[in-house]
């Protein structure tokens, strides 16, 4: 009994989180625009709306560069550019192509070479409204000096209002959430595994005084 109850506890906290992750992408959008940064990455998906945002913040100067990370390898700089009706002057001068990218956390290290090659310090982050918390901790894990900004950005691909409503919303919902909550257990394990201290080390990491070491009293 003491199992079953104990079960029932892990569903109904997993369960209260769902709601609270899905309460918490539903109120990200419609964004606020960022501050203006450096820098500008978004996060390619089945939606093209994100790259729309991402030009659109581009054009009205929010950053010097965009980065497109996760491009389909076979994919040409001019398809990538006929695909995003918001594509202005600055696409050609100031827009660079990820190919190497095939999840988030591909994307996170693609963007944090691009970050790092550039010595960028402020990032303004586009993707999906849904996927912006699991992205925020993969992109923060790889570069943790660099200052990022969350741009949100609501698609056909999930209703975050009413995701409950329809079964491929709530699919991906959870997916979503179960996923952001794996890459956080495993950000607070390495958290953690940093700020221990090491074997046989005493208070702030220096060695326990020996009794050589002892000035005589």
């Amino acid at each position: 009994m003491k199992s079953l109850g104990l079960l029932l506890l892990l569903v109904l906290i997993w369960g209260v989180g769902l709601f609270a992750f899905a309460y918490r992408v539903a109120q990200s959008t419609p964004a606020p625009d960022p501050p203006e940064a450096d820098a500008i990455v978004v996060l390619t998906g089945a939606s093209t709306l994100r790259l729309e945002a991402a030009a659109e913040l581009l054009e009205d100067g929010l950053g010097k560069r965009l980065l497109i990370s996760g491009v389909n390898r076979e994919a040409t700089r001019k398809q990538v550019r006929d695909t995003v009706a918001s594509a202005g002057r600055k696409f050609d001068c100031c827009v660079d192509l990820g190919f190497k990218a095939e999840n988030t956390q591909g994307n996170a290290r693609e963007t944090a070479a691009w970050v790092a090659y550039h010595k960028y310090r402020t990032l303004i982050v586009v993707t999906a409204d849904f996927h912006m918390p699991r992205a925020l901790l993969e992109l923060k894990a790889a570069m943790p000096k660099v200052q990022l900004y969350a741009y949100p950005v609501q698609t056909e691909a999930v209703d975050a209002h009413r995701w409950w409503a329809a079964g491929g919303d709530a699919r991906r919902m959870i997916v979503e959430y179960s996923k952001y909550l794996v890459i956080a257990a495993r950000s607070a394990l390495l958290r953690f595994a940093h700020s221990a201290p090491k074997a046989g080390a005493g208070v702030n990491g220096m060695a326990p005084e020996s009794d050589a070491n002892r000035v005589a009293g």
